[in-house]
């Protein structure tokens, strides 16, 4: 009887452990619209702005801000400065 038992237990838990666990989907904080025959399509796979624009650039579309995406901001503005480091100075 305990037999009956040990082997699909340890199948059970072999499977178990080999079975990938729950995934969130990845969130990028730019889109793609694409323009095109058929209103185009969607990608929201762009960590940048630039990389999104180099895409649509010569294809069509527009760049736009991933409503869905919470996660830190990766975009600086081009028109804002970027922060300067100072070095400490040496004494």
């Amino acid at each position: 009887m305990l037999r009956r038992l040990v082997l699909p237990a340890l199948l059970a838990l072999t499977v178990c452990c080999l079975t990938p666990g729950s995934s969130r989907a990845i969130e990028y904080p730019w889109c793609a619209q694409y323009s095109g025959e058929g209103g185009g399509g969607r990608n929201c796979g762009f960590s940048t702005l630039q990389q999104c624009q180099d895409t649509v650039s010569g294809i069509g579309g527009f760049c736009e801000r991933n409503s869905f995406y919470t996660g830190p901001e990766r975009y600086t503005d081009p028109e804002r400065p970027h922060p300067r480091r100072h070095k400490p100075t040496q004494r």
